[in-house]
């Protein structure tokens, strides 16, 4: 096919978007002992250094899509990068902890708007017969954002300190802001202006958040707990206000009528909440068991998102042929697989097994991305296409930071207050092999899903 200069311009813009996001949270955890170095930090406040970014893009993605559906998707998108562009540079210059803490909050916040409308764009911009192989495209810039930055992350680092991350990345937000403002146009028949979306709902849904992402930091005391459950309470008032709502910031009938794009929510969210902590848990268990240096242990781990960039884009052209639902159901398949294969992992296991797990699991999450969330914009109207990208975004995070909450509470759990470095090897390998179980159990939920969803009507 021949794009246009407009459609070209605007599928750059969105790639780059969707790498600067990953490619931050991959680079910066490389610059986390650097960080703590600079400001003294404890390790709990180290940690909010990248919880920060996820909750604060996980509190907006979703309320961010409503808002994109009424005010306009290239509106919220350029007020979105100006705000992660600022909060780079913010960052890149912060002089404690704690204001590199708020700096990246607002960087998370920037990224939500980006994340949310920059799907939304590209579907609007292209006919529906390419949808998947454009969206393949910019996931493909989120795996090599992920492949990319434990490399780039280090050497930043390690030759030119820690903000020069921040300095790189505030240079591609003004590059996009400029092509973005220069070639991206305005929102046409988009503004509603008589449509308010009823804020009450969202404010429970963000204070739910909140207390779920706090009190998984503070298991597995019982406050930890109490916390959590207030989150888990928070969420449920939310969704009540939102159902009874005549003007819902999130409208919860999409997710109890429309089964092709509750379906494929759900199985984004399990899918992510089963994968996301295989690099934190193979880098510690590479480092620690294999006794592999950082460098040697990145080189491994990078086997995973080099072959999820490489085949996102041609499982989102298949998408575009066949009923994307096959295509998912035999990713899931394959992480499960995957997912088990780890769990089996021990002291003595070879390298190039591992290597072998992460290729097959990279494949796997490859045909299962694109191909769902090709989905997930198919299944509503172009009237909705800003919550249905804030959905399936949201979907992500919320999966990210339960994959990382489930490691969390068996490292709690068996570990205590001891560091990873002073527990047995015998110990960790099975917090390790119990937290591959468990992603492992849950990725068979995600097959049901995967497959019992339904067909897109490729008309929309």
């Amino acid at each position: 096919m021949i794009w246009s200069k407009k459609q070209a311009s605007i599928l750059a813009i969105v790639a780059v978007t969707s790498f600067m996001g990953t490619f931050l949270i991959s680079s910066v955890n490389i610059a986390l002992p650097a960080i703590e170095k600079s400001f003294s930090l404890s390790a709990v406040t180290l940690s909010w250094v990248i919880t920060s970014f996820l909750l604060a893009t996980a509190m907006f993605l979703l309320p961010v899509g409503r808002w994109s559906d009424i005010a306009g998707v290239r509106r919220l998108f350029k007020f979105g990068l100006i705000i992660f562009t600022l909060a780079s540079l913010l960052s890149s210059l912060a002089t404690s902890g704690y204001g590199l803490i708020i700096f990246r909050y607002l960087q998370g916040i920037g990224a939500a708007f980006t994340t949310t409308t920059g799907p939304a764009i590209l579907v609007s911009a292209f006919l529906p017969k390419y949808r998947g192989r454009v969206l393949g495209i910019s996931v493909a810039a989120v795996y090599l954002g992920l492949a990319f930055g434990p490399f780039a992350g280090g050497l930043l680092t390690q030759y030119l300190g820690w903000r020069s991350i921040f300095y790189l990345a505030t240079f591609l937000g003004v590059f996009t802001s400029v092509i973005a403002f220069l070639f991206l146009g305005k929102d046409k028949n988009q503004v509603r202006k008589n449509q308010k979306a009823d804020l009450k709902g969202t404010s429970f849904y963000m204070a739910g958040l909140v207390a779920l992402v706090y009190g998984s930091s503070q298991i597995p005391s019982f406050t930890g707990w109490l916390v959590m459950a207030v989150g888990v309470l928070a969420i449920l008032i939310f969704w009540v206000i939102e159902t009874q709502s005549s003007r819902p910031a999130i409208d919860t009938r999409l997710y109890t009528q429309n089964r092709l794009f509750a379906f494929s929510n759900l199985a984004a969210l399990i899918n992510y909440s089963a994968t996301f902590a295989i690099v934190f848990l193979l880098s510690l268990y590479l480092q620690k068991i294999q006794g592999l240096s950082p460098r040697d242990a990145g080189m491994v781990l990078v086997a995973q998102p080099v072959v999820m960039a490489f085949f996102s884009p041609v499982a989102g052209r298949l998408s575009d042929r066949i009923q994307p639902r096959y295509l998912t159901t035999l990713g899931m398949l394959m992480c499960t697989m995957g997912l088990t294969a780890f769990a089996f992992l021990s002291t003595d296991t070879s390298i190039w097994r591992i290597v072998v797990v992460l290729i097959w699991v990279g494949l796997g999450f490859a045909l299962f991305s694109s191909p769902n969330m090709n989905t997930i914009m198919s299944s509503l109207d172009k009237s909705r296409y800003g919550f249905a990208s804030g959905s399936a975004a949201t979907m992500r995070v919320l999966g990210q930071i339960i994959s990382m909450t489930i490691a969390t509470i068996f490292f709690a759990a068996l570990f205590g207050t001891q560091t990873v470095e002073a527990v047995s090897d015998r110990l960790f390998l099975k917090a390790f092999q119990w937290g591959f179980i468990s992603f492992s159990v849950l990725s068979v939920a995600g097959i049901y899903f995967s497959y019992n969803r339904g067909k897109i009507n490729r008309e929309n």
